[in-house]
């Protein structure tokens, strides 16, 4: 509702962190409380049940797409960063190896987001039939119905380019972005010890441990290593996927907020000129294309729309609609 420029509720005067006077629209609880003064709580679950047959189908096709594409066995797209055995000069994961994991990955969740477009259009249209007050969209198959009598199968594909564009530069900025904070920003610091433990390293004496090797026909190789010497070699590779696990999840949010204006205009390409009340005028005209939509967001000023749920303020020179 945010995304379609809704906005029931009026904003109030505030302050910023400058200590300067700025209007402030209601956030997450207080539309939620409007919401439920209206529609009672169960208006705060409108468009559940698409949503969930969207979530359950794309788990299931993503997870046979990749068993597919990688004859049943599904790698973990980042591997373990941490080896016994590997040279300094062997990266674990080598970039052809993200590249194709990578393509692989992007082909998975393509396929995943095509099937369940259609489920995806019926829970924003049951989501935005709040502002009309309409009972269109009803249930799954009399939403199955009503759009492909009026719309056609097209009708079900509504939003889907902007969505898969938004989705695959997602992806891509995501896992190389890690790939290279994860190679040449936190690798660097694990195979450069300083020097004081160097020098205790090297110093220090050890117990015998032997490593056997199952792929080999039964020679063992023997090493020296202390008590103290493996306790930091496993702190260390803890610490690490930690770190890594952390650079993951900085470098997603990051492609999330890069990628929004995909995800805004998908959203209003799938409910646009759907026959609700929110996707017509005052709240959007009718675009011939998401590109159409695209530039006239771009030129309102209004790519970042939505993107926010708390301290929200009413941006200078924007238009919106009270009630």
């Amino acid at each position: 509702l945010l995304q379609v420029g809704y906005e029931p509720l009026p904003p109030t005067l505030g302050r910023n962190i400058f200590g300067r006077q700025i209007y402030h629209l209601p956030g997450l609880f207080a539309y939620a409380k409007h919401i439920m003064k209206i529609d009672g709580r169960a208006g705060l679950f409108k468009g559940l049940t698409p949503r969930l047959c969207s979530s359950a189908i794309g788990t299931i096709v993503h997870g046979k797409v990749l068993q597919i594409l990688f004859g049943g066995a599904v790698p973990c797209l980042m591997p373990f960063p941490f080896q016994l055995g590997t040279s300094k000069n062997e990266p674990v994961s080598s970039l052809e190896q993200i590249l194709k994991e990578t393509s692989r990955e992007m082909v998975a969740r393509s396929s995943a987001t095509i099937i369940t477009h259609p489920f995806h259009v019926i829970t924003l249209r049951c989501m935005v039939q709040f502002i009309g007050r309409e009972t269109k969209y009803s249930g799954i198959l009399s939403a199955f119905t009503t759009i492909y009598r009026e719309e056609g199968i097209l009708g079900f594909f509504a939003g889907l380019i902007p969505r898969l564009l938004g989705d695959i530069l997602s992806l891509w900025l995501c896992n190389m972005l890690a790939y290279l904070i994860n190679t040449y920003a936190l690798e660097n610091g694990v195979r450069a010890p300083c020097p004081a433990f160097e020098a205790a390293w090297r110093a220090g004496g050890g117990t015998e441990i032997v490593v056997r090797d199952r792929n080999s026909s039964g020679d063992s190789a023997r090493m020296e290593v202390s008590g103290s010497k493996v306790l930091f070699v496993l702190l260390q590779v803890s610490t690490m996927s930690e770190m890594k696990s952390y650079s993951q999840a900085v470098t997603g949010f990051f492609a999330s907020m890069l990628t929004y204006p995909f995800v805004l205009v998908s959203n209003l390409m799938a409910v646009n000129n759907c026959g609700l009340a929110g996707g017509l005028l005052p709240y959007a005209p009718t675009y011939s294309s998401w590109l159409d939509c695209w530039r006239q967001l771009h030129r309102e000023g209004n790519m970042s729309r939505g993107n926010s749920l708390f301290f929200r303020k009413v941006p200078t020179g924007k238009r919106y609609v009270w009630g």
